[in-house]
């Protein structure tokens, strides 16, 4: 006999919401930049027995929403393993020398006449290496905006070029965390999610560099550029050879194979662990603690790269906090947020009550650019309220999963437009997070770097204007959704409302 269940009104679905921004705006306030630390994730659980009690009075079971919690957990599991093992290849590519080298030739590049365009591409270079938009801005972005200072440039405009290739890179960067929290929401997997972001971000950050060219082209300086310190500090400290790009060169050729990314990702963490005991040794004894014993320095070095906290020690303390790790143990709070984010966006759902706020929202959405638009508003509208692009990219992709599945939209476009704007344009909202953050490391007001952050500007845009010419729209088959309609049908049978 089915149960009897009570349609949920558009109240219904916005009270777990406003109370989700309520705990999230009081942790930003008593809790500064570390709410991710276990606040949100609290604030995520509290917003989640509202949704059940409020689930409960509709007249669903506690059964049938638990059973709908394990479900979406189990969906991200995926996503969670890959992020363990991110902590993992960051660590082996820190002591192996593989992101020193990058960093190295990245700072080669540096030339007074192409200022800006080289501080956007070193900072993109560095990014990508790291995976932390936060570190680059905190090391490499505080000594680019002491050389553009030097140089004459206004401190907003380097502050925007250093803002814009460093969230090139968290955007593009296999290490992010927002990198592998977007696709787990969206339903995609890492590799599908970074290939298909190609799309929008390479003409995104081609007309930011041109912009930053021509502006640094059109600025005179007759003083040079001095970045030997560190150079010789990553000299000093490493063996730094080509033969370490070996390393990422192997990562880009899975990620065009399509390979599967748990094995290839576990292969890319060994192969920097092998080649940290080659070209490293001294690395290696160093974070080991050991002399004497190479065999049981390179296993104890390699494995606590993994797991743990690693620093290596540079002489230059920019560098030191740069090149400092967490291995799998520093994913572990994003991981607590995916599962609660899970644990609420299975509560809302087992309800409908967030398909009933997409519904709303969605009236006026008729075509792909306008969704594609909704998403982004969406994003942003989390990114000034909730004041944090975790849970921005988190609330806006369980909202719109379902309905872009619905209208037969492959995830990784809502992956990929969660990164346009969720990810972005945090670090333009003064009261975010991000926005705070950075504001503080660089000592340049939000509101004065952010008209010259032109990739963050640009992204969200490119992203619906593409969308709008339907240019490389990715769309189930038919065939795919017959099979997606009848999985639905057998995941959740029809409810009876009452009148």
């Amino acid at each position: 006999m089915s149960a009897k269940i009570k349609e949920p009104t558009i109240l219904h679905g916005l009270i777990p919401i406003v109370f989700l921004i309520l705990f999230l705006s009081l942790n930003t306030l008593f809790f500064g930049s570390d709410t991710l630390s276990g606040a949100n994730q609290i604030a995520l659980l509290l917003a989640s027995t509202i949704g059940a009690v409020i689930a409960v009075i509709l007249g669903h079971s506690w059964s049938s929403i638990r059973l709908m919690i394990v479900k979406t957990i189990g969906a991200a599991m995926p996503s969670m393993l890959i992020l363990m093992l991110i902590g993992a290849l960051a660590g082996t590519w820190m002591i192996s020398g593989v992101v020193p080298t990058l960093i190295y030739y990245g700072l080669k590049i540096l030339h007074p006449t192409i200022f800006l365009f080289a501080t956007v591409v070193i900072c993109a270079v560095v990014s990508v290496a790291t995976g932390s938009s936060w570190s680059t801005v905190a090391t490499i972005g505080v000594a680019l905006l002491g050389i553009g200072n030097a140089l004459g440039y206004n401190h907003a405009v380097t502050a925007g070029a250093i803002i814009s290739g460093a969230y090139f890179g968290d955007k593009m960067s296999p290490l992010s965390d927002t990198t592998n929290l977007a696709p787990a929401m969206a339903g995609t997997d890492l590799f599908t999610h970074i290939k298909y972001m190609t799309i929008t971000t390479t003409p995104s950050f081609v007309i930011t560099l041109i912009i930053f060219l021509v502006m640094g082209f059109t600025h005179n300086s007759a003083i040079s550029v001095d970045v030997s310190g560190t150079l010789i500090s990553l000299q000093n400290t490493f063996n730094i050879s080509l033969w370490l790009m070996l390393v990422p060169i192997f990562l880009v050729v899975v990620i065009v194979a399509k390979l599967p990314p748990l094995p290839s990702i576990m292969f890319g963490v060994l192969l920097g662990g092998v080649f940290a005991i080659i070209f490293q040794p001294h690395i290696v004894e160093q974070v080991a603690g050991i002399s004497g014993n190479y065999i049981k320095a390179s296993y104890i070095a390699v494995l606590k790269s993994m797991y743990g906290n690693v620093a290596v020690e540079t002489g230059n303390m920019q560098l030191n906090e740069l090149l400092a790790t967490r291995g799998m143990a520093g994913m572990m709070n994003t991981i607590w947020l995916i599962i609660t984010a899970m644990i609420f966006g299975g509560v809302m759902e087992s309800a409908g009550l967030l398909l009933k706020i997409t519904e709303s929202i969605l009236k006026l959405a008729n075509s792909t650019g306008s969704l594609i638009a909704s998403v982004v508003g969406s994003c942003i509208f989390f990114n000034a309220t909730a004041s944090d692009q975790y849970i921005s990219i988190v609330v806006a992709g369980r909202m719109y999963a379902k309905t872009f599945r619905k209208r037969g939209y492959k995830p990784e476009l809502l992956s990929r437009t969660l990164e346009d704007s969720g990810t972005v344009t945090s670090v333009l909202v003064p009261w975010n997070t991000c926005g705070a953050t950075q504001s503080a490391v660089l000592g340049v007001p939000t509101l004065t770097y952010a008209p010259y952050a032109f990739f963050n500007i640009i992204s969200p845009i490119m992203s619906i204007i593409i969308a709008s010419f339907n240019y490389k729209i990715r769309r189930f088959t038919p065939e795919e959704m017959e099979v997606i309609a009848k999985e639905e049908v057998v995941e959740e049978p029809e409810l009876k409302f009452e009148p």
